[in-house]
């Protein structure tokens, strides 16, 4: 069962460990140090319930429903979109890591946006449900519930590590130029991402 286990930790880690728009913005949101513990709970919570979902078998049904994937595709295209728009105007707006900045951004506001990262994103599914799920049901003998558990630990890991690590970024983020290259990547991120799943 131990074994199983950190089957589903690297499993976890290597599917969550990417430059995506859910990881952008909390780095993002770390290096201002912005509702951080709110956000890595938001996230790591949201994974868990869904990697449970895949292990609970709810996996075939999302494969079962391509209109609902559609949908999902078409509207996290947008909401990626618009968000890295309003990234590429804050590469020609920048500002440094001030107390007088206003790059603040309200509880409810960053819970909405990071909801939008999450939920709207059809790829989450099929990583987090579908394949997490199937992956973890292979183990049907020795306890995919195991296998689940492993894949949690591994996300709460990854987004305490990159919400509450990247403050140690911050004195270089005093620098406008420095806001202009992550807003820069950012805005590459969300921009390719929406025009994937546009496209796909």
């Amino acid at each position: 069962m131990i074994g199983v286990f950190w089957t589903g930790f690297a499993s976890g880690l290597a599917l969550i460990v990417a430059i995506g728009s859910q990881n952008a913005f909390l780095l993002r949101q770390g290096i201002l140090r912005q509702h951080v513990l709110a956000l890595v709970l938001f996230c790591s919570l949201s994974d868990a319930l869904l990697i449970l979902m895949g292990v609970a078998g709810a996996g075939a049904l999302i494969e079962d429903d391509p209109l609902w994937l559609l949908a999902s595709r078409y509207a996290g295209a947008l909401f990626l979109a618009v968000y890295g728009l309003l990234a590429v105007r804050r590469v020609f707006q920048p500002s440094g890591l001030l107390p007088s900045s206003d790059q603040a951004v309200s509880l409810p506001r960053a819970l909405l946006l990071c909801f939008g990262f999450t939920y709207l994103n059809p790829h989450v599914y099929l990583d987090a449900v579908v394949l997490l799920g199937s992956m973890a049901n292979q183990y049907a003998q020795t306890g995919p519930w195991w296998f689940g558990a492993g894949a949690v630990l591994a996300s709460l890991c990854w987004f305490s590590a990159l919400g509450f690590g990247s403050r140690w970024l911050q004195p270089w983020f005093e620098n406008p130029r420095a806001w202009q290259w992550l807003d820069a990547l950012i805005a590459c991120t969300m921009l390719a991402l929406a025009g994937k799943l546009a496209l796909a």
